[in-house]
């Protein structure tokens, strides 16, 4: 199994949002990710995750808060142990991202 600091996604996604400031977030480690926010426990729909990166101790998480067409980036700092807790959340939020393109992933001919 590859391990998620292993992965290297094509390209890359900036930080924050362009057209408003204020919308990155640092974050001291991933238990403090999960418990002050609700990205972890909320909504994967309205809080619909479609990147992530894992680099040099770094969970950097990239979101479209679908209601409020708002889009916000956290990096959060992680450890080589956080690694299970957190390939199952991104295993959920890969299923909810999922779930909005499995009509045209399973259409015929595709």
């Amino acid at each position: 199994m590859t391990h998620l600091w292993e992965i290297d996604h094509p390209y890359y996604c900036e930080r924050g949002n362009y057209f408003k400031a204020g919308q990155h977030a640092r974050w001291t480690s991933w238990q403090e990710f999960r418990d002050e926010t609700l990205f972890v426990t909320g909504d994967r729909d309205t809080n619909l995750l479609f990147r992530w990166d894992w680099s040099d101790g770094v969970l950097s998480l990239f979101f479209m808060l679908q209601r409020k067409s708002y889009h916000v980036s956290h990096d959060v700092a992680v450890t080589r142990e956080d690694e299970p807790e957190i390939r199952a959340w991104l295993t959920e939020c890969a299923e909810a991202l999922r779930a909005t393109w499995e009509p045209i992933l399973t259409a015929d001919g595709a």
